[in-house]
């Protein structure tokens, strides 16, 4: 007995040693196998990895220069000589050039680090000189301060004027351009939002190490930061009036992250006290209960206009468009019952407002003139099967100061990212208001990219007495005289829409296509393109409208393309991961699903992520209120009918969907014994930062799905 307790206590250390030689393995680490899919797969993520990127652009207020940052390819920042970071990111620059996109000129900063970041680029209202926040001089880390720096309109070398210490953005001219405001968590570098990684919750929960995001102002030439918003607001967004002597923000009480979706909006003179104007908690109308965003003084400063309606996240902006008086009072809506969704607007004069849409799955601009409390009058401009989007709307979208030169950061699922300029006539006194000249790019740092997949098509279908749109990526190669698998990617929000967009470096739905597969991105009920009425169709009935429509547009698809309905596979990050959870248990159609940051069980779900306000509009009252409503479109109380290989990916400290949830599903399918694989990503929030994690995941998905529909690769 001796000896055989010695042999096993041998094995056991040899066991344990070489576990500990061999260290924790990564969750990032990619399956290692080789063959024609590997080979494919890498393929595509090296040609994703060279696309030039666009994060913010400029528009002078003469209309004669502008501004962009861009990110490098990793190729151009080798070159560079720039070191890639750990999150992937090889670095920008800020480019100054003439508004047709000649003389380009990259900025320079003294003793700058290798890899900078740029954004909030602003110029001054004399258009002399362009404000920005970098990090360049910070520390080491992608995460390094930023700090506001200028440089001259026809300079070259740019200077810092501030030394901050604390999470700053939103950069903007006080009026009159002695002062420069943003907005400011001092003492703190954590970004924080719904989809940033939240910290460990660890100490007296909810009074430790909560932040306070005010307005700050600076002089222009530099000098002392002022706080000049109360501390007990977190700020979110702001808007100075024309005389720049009062000030208009959205606003709530900490913690942050979590109140936005119960936020008031302020009025408060420069230097006095803060007064609320408006609370959609209280408010009577269409209003009351939900989302305030983009507050804007009307040129007089006698009003506000702003963008209301059901929206999932902060800066996810969709809505009708309301105008107030600024002493307060009673909003109007000026858009009621439009079948489009406002999302981003600038006044053109005391009546005219120019307005940017999701439109169908398109983004349309239009000049709408106000007709007292009437409904507005809509002049539709233009309506562009692209993408205006980059981070936040205000980054990728600038306009002149007479409104006639607007430039914005557009792609479409055949054109890698640019900055378009058009010429506009917006003088509504002035009919015919239009486009002089037809948009078109001014840069040309993509033109050798094309797409690795097949050409997108605009699916319509009806469902419900519900008009539906989607996009659907044919497959690289198509051969119409094969069949294919189908591969339905549900965006997240729900509040959101999938435009045409050049994919990102990660996790997308284009990269599937490349594979060989069908792609189709539905925009159900829920989504911002068909007015509000089709947004709040899901209030108290999450799951079910939506996937009706997204089961009719597969029957649409399935009915037009040669698409084997025994190859179908499921997608989605945040609200898609919900849905590529809960999918599988109301239909067996699904035969492989990959759900990435989704929820299981809305019950618990409400005790466990660190953004429960957001739940109120969507469910009509708490879970403690109402258990049924969060417990009906819960997909662990219908595990049983699940049947669909699933893997299942999240991020370590994600607390718009915790990992709880992804736990919770990925237990209950080794349970039930469907075939089930959980990734946890360290370090990752509910949106990861790292690309090396997201590129890790989109290989993990190729692979489930090539595990699961088919062999090998299509394409």
């Amino acid at each position: 007995m001796k000896s055989q307790r010695l042999r096993w206590l041998t094995v056991l250390f040899v066991f344990v040693l070489a576990a500990a030689l061999s260290g924790p393995r990564s969750a990032a680490a990619a399956p290692a196998v080789r063959g024609p899919l590997a080979t494919r797969i890498d393929e595509i993520m090296h040609r994703l990895r060279d696309v030039h990127r666009f994060g913010a652009v400029a528009v002078a207020p003469d209309g004669r220069a502008i501004a962009w940052t861009e990110t490098l390819t990793h190729t151009a920042a080798g070159t560079a000589g720039a070191h890639p970071s750990a999150t992937g990111n090889p670095g920008e620059r800020l480019e100054l050039a003439a508004i047709n996109g000649t003389h380009v000129r990259a900025v320079r900063i003294a003793h700058a680090r290798s890899r900078c970041r740029f954004s909030s680029l602003a110029w001054s209202p004399n258009s002399k000189v362009l404000a920005f926040l970098s990090n360049c001089n910070s520390g080491h880390g992608d995460s390094g301060q930023l700090d506001v720096y200028e440089v001259g309109a026809h300079a070259l070398r740019a200077r810092r004027i501030t030394h901050l210490h604390g999470f700053v953005h939103q950069l903007s001219w006080v009026p009159g351009g002695a002062m420069l405001s943003f907005l400011y968590v001092k003492g703190d570098l954590h970004p924080i939002a719904a989809v940033s990684a939240t910290r460990p919750q660890v100490g007296v929960i909810g009074r430790t190490g909560v932040e306070h995001q005010q307005l700050a102002v600076v002089p222009a030439a530099g000098g002392r930061v002022s706080l000049i918003t109360p501390h007990p607001v977190f700020v979110y967004e702001y808007d100075w009036s024309p005389s720049g002597n009062r000030v208009v923000y959205v606003g709530a009480p900490p913690p942050g992250r979590d109140n936005w979706w119960v936020a008031k909006l302020y009025v408060q003179r420069y230097g006095g006290r803060a007064r609320v104007v408006l609370d959609p908690g209280t408010v009577s109308g269409s209003l009351h209960g939900l989302q305030i965003a983009l507050p804007r003084w009307s040129p007089h400063g006698a009003r506000i206009a702003f963008i209301g309606g059901l929206m999932s996240d902060q800066g996810a902006t969709g809505g009708d468009i309301y105008v107030m008086s600024a002493k307060g009072g009673q909003p109007v809506n000026v858009t009621p019952g439009i079948g489009i969704t406002p999302s981003w607007l600038t006044w053109t004069g005391d009546e005219d407002m120019l307005v940017s849409s999701f439109a169908g799955g398109s983004t349309r601009l239009s000049l709408f003139t106000l007709r007292g409390s009437a409904p507005a009058i809509q002049h539709a401009l233009f309506t562009v099967a692209a993408s205006v989007w980059s981070g936040t709307f205000a980054s990728a979208v600038s306009v002149s100061a007479d409104h006639r030169v607007l430039a914005f950061i557009a792609s479409t699922f055949d054109s890698p990212p640019e900055i378009d300029t058009v010429l506009l006539r917006t003088d509504a006194a002035a009919q015919p208001v239009g486009v002089l000249e037809r948009a078109h790019a001014i840069t040309h740092v993509n033109t050798d990219v094309r797409p690795m997949w097949g050409k997108a098509v605009s699916v319509h279908w009806r469902n419900d007495g519900f008009k539906v749109q989607g996009w659907l990526l044919l497959p690289a190669h198509y051969d119409p005289n094969r069949h294919y698998p189908l591969i339905v990617y549900v965006h997240g929000g729900p509040s959101w829409a999938t435009r045409p967009d050049w994919p990102e470096d990660g996790y997308d739905a284009a990269p599937f296509a490349a594979m060989g597969y069908f792609v189709f991105m539905p925009n159900p009920r829920g989504s911002f393109g068909e007015g509000e009425r089709f947004a709040q169709a899901i209030r108290r009935n999450m799951g079910y409208g939506d996937l009706s429509d997204i089961l009719a547009g597969i029957d649409r698809v399935e009915a037009k393309y040669p698409i084997n309905a025994a190859e179908l596979g499921l997608t989605g990050w945040s609200y898609g991961g919900f849905m590529s959870m809960f999918a599988p248990t109301q239909t067996h159609r699904f035969k492989a699903a990959v759900a990435a940051a989704g929820l299981s069980d809305w019950k618990s779900y409400y005790g466990e992520n660190s953004i429960d306000k957001w739940m109120i509009p969507f469910f009509g009252a708490s879970v403690y209120q109402d258990p049924q409503v969060y417990a009906k479109s819960s997909a662990i109380n219908y595990i049983r009918n699940d049947k669909t290989p699933t893997l299942v990916v999240v991020g370590q400290y994600d607390g718009e969907c915790p990992a709880p949830q992804s736990f919770e599903f990925w237990h209950a399918l080794r349970a039930m014994h469907v075939p089930t694989e959980l990734v946890v990503y360290a370090g990752e929030g509910h949106a990861f930062h790292k690309t090396k994690d997201l590129r890790n995941v989109l290989e993990r998905a190729l692979r489930w799905f090539a595990k699961y529909l088919h062999k090998q690769p299509l394409a």
